[in-house]
């Protein structure tokens, strides 16, 4: 069995994956009780590699993601210049800087997977092109009852319009804040 390719995403009531000034204010309003609840440890436990941008990647301290980051597996970051000063990994945490495209993050991801999962986390840019490329297998998207106005659209591309999905599961989510989870299968 190969590794299936799973979007994740959480945005807005308006589309927006982030507010102004790339904040995420209201979108998680209690990430303690979210990293604490059954369906997140099943993520976690399911994943055997993540894909993230660049951007994503350089959010946080990459030299605090050993032992920290939720997703202990090798990530691979979709960038078109990987750092200068490598970050420190481990033994479970490695990470690999791919600069020739998704279609060999995705395979180089799926390799390291083995039969887990390949979690997309990597924002709107990365999730876009894993969709136009046709590499995902399902699409997750938690939508949060708030309201940015502004922001960085998750699907904000004339070109996914000829992507088909089919409804798999919706369902109300309290944990780490009340949001609705829709799941899709792409076809």
């Amino acid at each position: 069995m190969t590794a299936k390719v799973i979007i994740g995403m959480t945005t807005s009531l308006d589309g927006f994956v982030n507010g102004q000034d790339d904040t995420m204010n209201g979108m998680f309003a209690d990430i303690e009780t979210l990293a604490a609840s059954a369906q997140w440890k099943s993520m976690i436990e399911q994943t055997g590699a993540v894909i993230m941008g660049k951007r994503t990647f350089e959010m946080g301290d990459p030299d605090s993601y050993v032992g920290s980051y939720e997703f202990q597996v090798p990530i691979f970051v979709l960038t078109h210049e990987p750092p200068e000063v490598a970050p420190k990994q481990d033994e479970n945490l490695t990470f690999t800087f791919v600069t020739d495209g998704i279609e060999s993050a995705v395979a180089q991801a799926k390799r390291a997977a083995g039969d887990k999962v390949v979690q997309v986390v990597g924002g709107p840019d990365v999730t876009r092109q894993v969709l136009k490329s046709g590499l995902a297998d399902e699409l997750t998207l938690d939508v949060m009852p708030v309201f940015f106005g502004t922001g960085s659209r998750l699907f904000d591309d004339p070109d996914l319009a000829h992507i088909q999905v089919e409804k798999i599961d919706v369902r109300e989510v309290a944990e780490g804040g009340p949001r609705t989870m829709m799941r899709f299968r792409v076809k």
